[in-house]
C-alpha cells in the first residue's frame, strides 16, 4: 500500500474513533505529555526568550521523532495517532452539555463547565456570557482540535499529527501573556500561531462553504471575515471566530476576563448577542466542517507518494 493510501486511510479510521469514543477516559497521550513538560519545565526554565526556545525545541523534537518511529505502524499507528490528537467529538459533547445547563438554568453547573472549553474565569459570567465564551471557544476549538491535526496529518503523517499536537498542547500551558510566561512561552506562542496559519482559514472557508446548514450565508460569513478578524489579537482566532460569527449573524468579542487579567477583545460579526439556540447551532455547523476537514485531508493524503 502507497504511503499516501495508508495515512489517508488511517486519517479515516481515527477520525471514527474519535467520533465513536471521543477522547480516552484514562491515561490519555497529550495528559502524559502535558505532565512531561511540566517536569522538563522545572529544568529548562528561565525568564528569557532563547530558553522558551530550547524547551519548545527540545519538547516537541522529541515528539517529531517519536512520530517518525511509530509512523512504521502503517494505517494503524496513523489511526491511532489521530484518535489521540483529535478532540472534536469531546468539543461538540461539551457544546451541547453546556447548552443544556444553560437551558435548564443551571449557572453554577455551566460555571464547572466552563474550563473544560476555556481559560476564562467562569465566575465571572453571567448566562449569556457563559454563552458566548462557550460559542467563541467552539469556532477556535473547531480549527485547533479538528481541522488543524487533519491538515497536519495530510501533510506529515504521523510526525505531523503528534507535532501538531505538541505545538498546541505547549501553547495551552506557556503560551499565555502573564507574567512567568511573557518570556519564556513567547516562543510556544508563536510557534502555535505559525502551525494554524493554514488550518485557521481552511476552517474559515468551511465554515463559509457550510453556512447554509444552520440557515447562514457564506457571503455574510466572508464580509464578517474580511471586516473584523485583523482586529483580534490572534491572527488565527480573528479569522474562525469572525467566521462564526458570520454564519450565525451573531456578536461576539467584547470584554473577556481570565484568570491573569480583564481583555477587551474587538467586536466581530454584527447581530445581536448569541443564545443559547445559537450555540446548538455552532456545535452543528462545527461538526460539519470536522467531518468535511478530514475528508478533505484524506483526499490530499491519498494523492501523495
Amino acid at each position: 500500500m502507497q504511503k499516501g493510501t495508508s495515512t489517508a486511510i488511517g486519517l479515516l479510521l481515527g477520525f471514527a474513533l474519535d467520533r465513536a469514543f471521543g477522547d480516552p477516559r484514562r491515561w490519555h497521550p497529550v495528559a502524559g505529555f502535558g505532565s512531561a513538560v511540566a517536569a522538563l519545565e522545572s529544568v529548562t526554565y528561565a525568564d528569557r526568550r532563547a530558553a522558551g526556545l530550547a524547551h519548545e525545541a527540545l519538547a516537541v523534537g522529541t515528539v517529531v521523532g517519536l512520530g517518525m518511529a511509530a509512523r512504521r505502524g502503517g494505517v494503524a499507528s496513523t489511526a491511532v495517532a489521530t484518535w489521540t490528537v483529535l478532540g472534536g467529538r469531546s468539543l461538540a459533547r461539551a457544546g451541547h452539555a453546556m447548552a443544556d445547563r444553560l437551558e435548564g438554568g443551571d449557572l453554577e453547573g455551566a460555571r464547572a463547565l466552563l474550563p473544560s472549553l476555556c481559560g476564562r474565569d467562569p465566575q465571572a459570567l453571567d448566562a449569556d456570557g457563559l454563552a458566548r465564551a462557550a460559542l467563541e471557544s467552539i469556532a477556535e476549538n473547531t480549527s485547533d482540535a479538528a481541522v488543524a491535526p487533519v491538515v497536519w496529518g495530510a501533510v506529515g503523517g504521523v510526525p505531523g499529527l503528534l507535532g501538531y499536537r505538541a505545538i498546541n498542547t505547549l501553547d495551552a500551558m506557556i503560551g499565555y501573556r502573564n507574567q512567568r510566561y511573557r518570556r519564556f512561552g513567547w516562543a510556544a506562542a508563536r510557534v502555535d500561531d505559525a502551525a494554524n496559519l493554514i488550518p485557521a482559514r481552511v476552517t474559515g472557508v468551511l465554515t463559509a462553504a457550510l453556512a447554509p446548514l444552520i440557515g447562514g450565508r457564506p457571503a455574510a460569513v466572508l464580509a464578517a471575515w474580511r471586516r473584523d478578524a485583523a482586529g483580534h489579537p490572534s491572527p488565527n482566532a480573528g479569522v474562525v471566530e469572525a467566521s462564526m460569527a458570520g454564519a450565525l449573524g451573531v456578536r461576539l468579542g467584547g470584554r473577556t476576563e481570565y484568570p491573569h487579567g480583564v481583555e477587551m477583545r474587538p467586536v466581530l460579526g454584527d447581530g445581536p448577542a448569541p443564545t443559547v439556540h445559537d450555540l446548538r447551532r455552532a456545535v452543528r455547523l462545527s461538526e460539519a466542517v470536522q467531518l468535511t476537514a478530514t475528508l478533505l485531508a484524506a483526499a490530499v493524503a491519498a494523492t501523495r507518494r
